[in-house]
């Protein structure tokens, strides 16, 4: 069974129950989309809703007697609020007929990789082109599934203020050393060497969580897994309509990047609160505007 079907509500269910379940779904689906894929044949995902946003994808084809052959599953998430407009590449995974994006946000200062939720869209819009012009895309909607995580005390406020002046000013710097220019690239690495060094005076008599205000880094070796540090700026539950669980969807930003992340309140150790962080690990998912 998929480990993150826990996030959105089924914590305790059994291979059989959730059978079941994805058989009632092709029954009588809450949506339903078709397109041709990669290889021009007819590819069919299936919805089923457990609540707002929230449910299992199930992707496959109908064979010739009409009976719905299941490729695969995935519980998904979607986000609300735009997180970024970067130049963006869909990448086809090679063992299925699954889709990743892949951009290079200058923010975050690695390249960010998630799972594309609306591939059906992607199929239809780029009609079997395996190479669809990044003009197409405008913006994305991401959203991270976590298993496990944990809410930490803000930082002081007049350290934030000076954290975001800095960020900015190294964002334009990234941008700059990217297109060779070497003054920038001089000046990054003057900050990494000063930055160096106050940490590690720093951290002989603090926390690493009163100096680190959020961090954005790649987790394991899957490439759309994050390890996250994120302010919180909203929050609201849910309740899975099947199980009754309840999930937490945290409206985050980490590193200026806006994002949700959905959290069974089971596995969310600590009250959130608007101003408090968010730490955990993450699936990261999202939504392409094309």
């Amino acid at each position: 069974m998929h480990s993150y079907l826990q996030a959105i509500g089924f914590s305790n269910i059994k291979k059989d129950e959730l059978d079941h379940m994805i058989y009632e779904a092709i029954r009588k689906p809450d949506s339903h989309e078709v397109a041709l894929d990669s290889e021009g044949n007819e590819y069919v995902e299936i919805d089923m809703l457990v609540c707002d946003h929230m449910g299992i994808a199930i992707r496959g084809v109908y064979d010739a007697d009409d009976n719905f052959k299941v490729d695969y599953y995935f519980p998904y998430c979607q986000g609300g609020s735009y997180s970024t407009s970067a130049d963006l590449e869909v990448i086809k995974q090679s063992d299925k007929e699954s889709y990743q994006g892949f951009c290079d946000e200058m923010r975050l200062g690695v390249n960010l990789i998630f799972y594309l939720q609306n591939m059906m869209e992607y199929l239809q819009k780029s009609g079997g082109r395996k190479h669809f012009g990044d003009h197409h895309y405008r913006r994305t909607f991401l959203t991270g599934l976590s298993l496990e995580g944990k809410i930490l005390l803000p930082v002081a406020e007049s350290l934030v203020k000076k954290t975001d002046n800095k960020k900015t000013d190294r964002t334009s710097l990234m941008a700059a050393a990217r297109e060779g220019d070497e003054e920038a690239i001089e000046n990054l690495t003057i900050d990494d060497m000063d930055t160096y060094s106050m940490i590690s005076k720093r951290v002989m008599k603090e926390d690493v969580y009163s100096i680190v205000t959020t961090s954005f880094m790649p987790y394991g070796i899957e490439s759309d897994k994050y390890s996250v540090i994120a302010e919180i700026l909203d929050y609201h539950k849910l309740v899975n309509h099947i199980t009754m669980e309840e999930m937490y969807i945290l409206h985050v930003q980490s590193n200026e990047i806006e994002f949700d992340v959905c959290i069974n309140t089971k596995d969310l150790l600590g009250e959130p609160a608007v101003g408090r962080r968010f730490k955990g690990n993450i699936w990261m998912q999202g939504t392409v505007e094309f």
